[in-house]
Parts: structure tokens; C-alpha cells; sequence
């Protein structure tokens, strides 16, 4: 009887090859996806490629906002701005037209310290300190004197008290009374006949800068010019009160 079975020889010849290839074209779908999460997801070393750009961009960006930190202050848009301390809301309306003269004092000495030449070297620093100290003395004359001051103001708002015709007087009352006192002035005999003159006239400023307190905080321009030209006047007085001698003219700036 024959043996069914095929022989060891031709088994072998029918033996299908055994590799991994073979193996992955039997499964395609485990192949491809192993494949694409390979793709998917490489194991990329860590590089200072990109730390390095943002960090050159983070440079970038400080090194631009530095001149706007370190830039030269802008220059003051009035006087009122070179003293701070004293005037911090500004001019008037936001601020009293009244002055402590010791508070503005103490903050021009300090601005003086600061700004005088002999703390500079350089030629240019010099310069720029010396019209920085002339500017802040011209201010601080300025805004101490109330008259000074209220002229400026107006000045600020378009109004030249100090010229011709604006600083024209229609009150003939005023002038009346500006004549006379000129009058008492270049009769009196001696220096103590000028006494109760110098306490009225003083009288008077003091009541012109009340005035000028509240044109000022009622934005009334009209009426601080007005009061300023009165101003100018007893000033003038005054003046010419402290200037006397016997037998001098009196001369008024009008």
C-alpha cells in the first residue's frame, strides 16, 4: 500500500520563505500603521535653535523699549511746570493764583543746585545748564511777583497786558485816585509824612491780588486783565513810594 503522504522533499519545495517582509505584506494595515506612527510622531533631539531666537527676539524687543525709558524728558510747556512741588495741578484755573512764596523758594534753590553749570564738565553740558538756570530764574521772578504773574497768565491765554492798548485804563475813577496819590507823594516834606500812604497802597494790592484770585478761578479773563492794569498801578505807587526824595518828581508808567 501506498503512503498517502507526500515526501520530506517535496514539503520542503512547498515551504513558503519566512521574513519580516513577507510578514508585513501578509498584514498590511499592522505595517502601515506602525509606519505612520513612526512618521507621526519623531524623536527629534532637543535643539537650542529655537530658545536661541526667542531669546534674540526678547533682546530685541527690550533693547527697542530702552530709549523710550532712557529719553531726554520733554522741555516745560510753561513756568508753572519747571516747579512741581509748588504748583502741582498747574496754572490756574486748577491751581490758586496765590503763591507761598517759601515753598517756591525752597523748590528754586533745589532746582538751582541741580541745574547750575559748575556741576558739569563737558562744554555742552554747560550750556545746556545755563539756559536751563536762566530759564528757572526767569520763572521764579516771575511767578513770585503777583503782578508778573498775572501778566503772564494772560500772556498764556493771548492777552499782552504789558502792551499799549490793552494795558489802557477806561476807569476814570481809577485815574483819579492814581493822580492823587502822585500828588501826596511829591508833597510830602519828609519821609515819615509818606507813612499812612504806604500802609493805604499796600491796602490796595493786597485787595487787587484778592481779586485776581477769584477772576483767575472763575476763568474770567476780562476781569483779571482789568484787575491786573490796577495791579500795575499801585505797584507803580509803591515804587515810586520807596524811590522818594524830597522834591522829586513822581513819574507812573501807565
Amino acid at each position: 500500500m501506498r503512503s498517502s503522504l507526500a515526501p520530506k522533499s517535496v514539503l520542503r519545495s512547498c515551504r513558503i520563505p519566512y521574513s519580516r517582509t513577507s510578514i508585513c505584506r501578509a498584514a498590511p494595515p499592522i505595517c502601515q500603521t506602525s509606519h505612520q506612527r513612526n512618521i507621526s510622531a519623531p524623536h527629534t533631539p532637543p535643539s537650542n535653535h529655537r530658545f536661541t531666537s526667542t531669546t534674540s527676539a526678547t533682546t530685541t524687543t527690550t533693547n527697542a523699549q530702552e530709549p523710550s525709558q532712557t529719553s531726554t524728558p520733554s522741555p516745560p510747556r510753561n513756568h508753572y511746570d519747571l516747579f512741581p512741588l509748588t504748583f502741582p495741578n498747574g496754572p490756574p484755573p486748577a491751581s490758586p493764583f496765590k503763591v507761598d512764596p517759601r515753598t517756591l523758594r525752597n523748590e528754586f534753590l533745589r532746582l538751582q543746585a541741580t541745574a547750575h553749570p559748575d556741576r558739569h564738565t563737558s562744554t555742552t553740558s554747560k550750556t545746556r545748564a545755563e539756559a536751563t538756570s536762566a530759564l528757572i530764574n526767569d520763572a521764579y521772578k516771575t511767578l513770585l511777583s503777583p503782578l508778573l504773574r498775572a501778566q503772564y497768565l494772560l500772556s498764556l491765554r493771548g492777552i499782552d497786558v504789558a502792551g499799549d492798548e490793552t494795558g489802557k485804563v477806561d476807569d476814570a475813577e481809577l485815574l483819579m485816585e492814581v493822580l492823587e496819590t502822585r500828588e501826596e507823594i511829591e508833597d510830602a516834606e519828609q519821609e515819615e509824612d509818606l507813612q499812612g500812604l504806604r500802609e493805604r497802597n499796600e491796602k490796595r494790592i493786597e485787595e487787587a491780588e484778592e481779586v485776581l484770585e477769584r477772576m483767575f478761578a472763575e476763568d474770567d479773563l476780562e476781569g483779571a486783565r482789568r484787575e491786573a492794569v490796577r495791579l500795575r498801578y499801585w505797584i507803580n505807587i509803591k515804587e515810586s513810594l520807596h524811590a522818594w526824595e524830597k522834591g522829586k518828581p513822581v513819574v507812573l508808567v501807565h
